[in-house]
């Protein structure tokens, strides 16, 4: 992958405007210059969420627009490209983003607030990003995310959603087909989020009902350093493997490539075709090490919005990829296009993936 030497530190978000495919305008949003919307063509981005609630009914108006997005990384903060990106957060927006997922989702508050349909949508339009992949993450009790977010999708065409459905769930039979027939074109599975282990028999059996289904599965894979110790140790790679080996015919979306343990996961690349690679959150050179291994065909871009503004991750791939115009179209567009294509999709709802 391209070494280039543009810079990859800045004194925030907006300064990106320093590489030459961004630019800034109106004082305070930063898009895709017309130049680099011509060479870069058409973007699917395959990691996204709206707001979320967990325990209670979500509170959210997701169709609400407001002035701006609260991104758990400040547009403010300095960035660095090359490190994790939650590794740019400073004490203060870690603080601020624990407690806007936990406590504020009992409430109709917080930075939540602005993590909307309408503005993810003017967010993708500023980047040239025609389509995004919106992830729900729902628990055995409590809201129904997934149902929250295929209601919504049905009023922005741009936004392609994914299902959830916990291993625990005692229908989950019907809980897959109703989200499939509503417009799911995959399932998100957070073992985090949703407390339970990748290599538990229930997730492999799950995953073995959405391969039947030809409905992806797209994994949280890896420990990000800021979980709680019983949540790190689920998100160990070495977890994941029993589930990919049981499931050949489930295809499988690694999120963030492993994360922090990204060395491990690119190793199932060549033990296991049904595995594909989202880029979402990795610095820069664990971006190259990845795709130097993993086969181009099987990279996916992805940005992990709200949390963080969508051209961080889309400048990593820009500079690692300055000299392979056709490795840069298959991970920003192409394979995304290729992989939503293959899913089938109910009467009524439009499926333009650009």
């Amino acid at each position: 992958m391209s070494r280039s030497s543009y810079p990859t530190r800045f004194e925030s978000t907006l300064e990106l405007d320093r590489l030459p495919w961004f630019e800034v305008r109106g004082g305070n949003r930063l898009v895709l210059t017309d130049d680099a919307r011509a060479e870069v063509g058409p973007i699917i981005d395959m990691h996204t969420h709206l707001a979320m609630a967990f325990f209670r009914r979500n509170r959210i108006d997701l169709h609400a627009a407001t002035p701006t997005v609260a991104y758990y990384l400040p547009v403010t903060l300095p960035v660095d490209l090359d490190r994790y990106s939650n590794l740019n957060l400073d004490a203060s927006a870690m603080f601020a983003m624990k407690a806007d997922v936990s406590v504020l989702g009992l409430t109709a508050q917080g930075m939540r607030t602005t993590h909307t349909a309408p503005n993810l949508v003017r967010d993708m339009e500023a980047l040239g990003i025609v389509s995004s992949v919106v992830l729900p993450i729902d628990l055995p009790l409590g809201a129904r995310n997934a149902d929250d977010l295929l209601e919504v999708a049905r009023r922005y065409p741009e936004l392609l959603p994914f299902g959830s459905v916990h291993p625990y769930d005692r229908d989950l039979e019907q809980r897959l087909d109703r989200q499939q027939r509503d417009g799911a074109l995959g399932i998100k599975l957070h073992p985090n989020g949703q407390f339970i282990a990748p290599d538990h028999p229930k997730t492999v059996h799950l995953c073995g009902r959405c391969g039947q289904r030809g409905l992806p599965v797209l994994f949280h894979c890896g420990p990000v350093g800021i979980e709680p110790a019983a949540a790190r140790r689920r998100s160990q790679v070495d977890r994941y493997e029993r589930t990919i080996a049981e499931n050949p015919d489930t295809t499988f979306v690694l999120g963030h490539s492993g994360a922090l343990q990204h060395h491990k996961a690119i190793a199932f690349a060549d033990r296991y075709p049904n595995t594909l690679f989202e880029l979402s959150c990795l610095g820069l050179e664990a971006m190259r090490e990845v795709l130097d291994v993993v086969p181009g065909d099987r990279l996916l871009y992805g940005t992990d919005w709200p949390f963080y503004h969508q051209a961080l991750t889309l400048a990593r791939v820009l500079i690692a990829t300055e000299d392979d115009a056709g490795l840069r179209r298959s991970i920003l567009h192409d394979n995304a296009a290729r992989l939503l294509a293959d899913r089938s999709v109910p009467a009524g709802r439009s499926h333009d993936v650009g």
